[in-house]
């Protein structure tokens, strides 16, 4: 069964999305870092911005997470 992924937060630049990415990660939530015009993790972010995704069943606990940066816009 494929595992779904879930679009947590939005960043204007790749040090930051891989910074939230990375605590996340420390928190053991599994999360990778996508430009919005690339399906590949850790590409740099383009025009559009870089996002996190992370498994469906971690997204509750991730936004609760992200909740304590203010350099996020939290996907809805």
């Amino acid at each position: 069964m494929e595992k779904e992924f879930k679009t947590v937060a939005k960043f204007n630049d790749q040090m930051r999305a891989e910074i939230a990415a990375g605590m996340l990660r420390a928190n053991g939530i599994p999360a990778e870092t996508f430009n919005d015009n690339s399906p590949f993790p850790g590409v740099n972010g383009g025009k559009d911005g870089v996002v996190i995704r992370v498994n469906a069943e971690d997204y509750d606990d991730a936004v609760k997470l992200l909740e304590t940066t203010s350099d996020s816009q939290t996907a809805e």
